[in-house]
């Protein structure tokens, strides 16, 4: 029955994420209007946004799931947090990426590196770091724990990632205000909002079936387990 309904949740979670995405796609290229500065290669402007806010929301759970492993001791928080990292970095990978991309016909290179770029790079090669963490420890508990300090500690790139366009000089303009970069619209701010929607949802459905093959991949452990325990005997 619990099953059962876990699949159904996921069904809809899945069918509405998928309507909000097109939702927003068409708000992308129909509503939102051309940027009078850098024209149609602007509206890369809101997926570039989205993944980096669903990645820094991606790492956040990730912080937050280590500090209740650390405090309960409970498999299902280290679960969470593995599976937060590898869907927050899918996101941020899709960051770099647009941001390349847009980077080109806006700066004439596809990378510098300036304090944002460099800190996102940086936060990058971290948690990837994590995770090969995670496989180079063979104890359960051990590799939980150390897993569990070591994302807590490198949630501080998410902060020094959001205010370094703030705290030095950068060519890399604020989302909030456009600075001189880029002029912000009305139907840009709604279209962003929406896109922020849409990549939060997908980021939600994306967690839970990746919860739900750690779930798996804990059962089987456990058969496994077993039958060596009965072949033993």
């Amino acid at each position: 029955m619990r099953a059962s309904k876990n699949y159904v949740g996921q069904y809809l979670l899945t069918v509405g994420s998928g309507v909000v995405m097109v939702v927003a796609l068409a708000m992308v290229f129909l509503y939102a209007p051309r940027e009078a500065v850098m024209g149609d290669v602007q509206r890369i402007f809101y997926f570039h946004v989205a993944s980096a806010w669903v990645g820094f929301f991606g790492f956040f759970v990730t912080f937050l799931a280590g500090v209740a492993y650390l405090i309960s001791g409970q498999r299902r928080w280290d679960a969470l947090a593995l599976s937060s990292v590898e869907v927050g970095l899918t996101f941020i990978t899709m960051t770099v990426v647009t941001g390349s991309l847009w980077a080109k016909p806006a700066w004439g290179t596809y990378w510098t590196w300036e304090p944002r770029l460099t800190i996102s790079a940086v936060q990058l090669l971290i948690y990837v770091a994590y995770l090969m963490l995670r496989g180079s420890v063979e104890g359960a508990e051990q590799r939980a724990r150390l897993a569990s300090v070591y994302g807590i500690v490198a949630f501080v790139t998410v902060p020094l990632s959001w205010f370094a366009i703030r705290w030095w000089r950068t060519i890399h303009p604020d989302v909030l205000t456009g600075g001189d970069r880029m002029a912000i619209a009305p139907r840009m701010i709604h279209t962003l909002v929406v896109s922020i929607g849409a990549f939060t949802l997908l980021y939600a459905t994306l967690l839970s079936l990746r919860m739900d093959l750690e779930s798996m991949r804990d059962k089987l452990s456990r058969v496994r387990l077993k039958l060596e325990r009965r072949s033993r005997l």
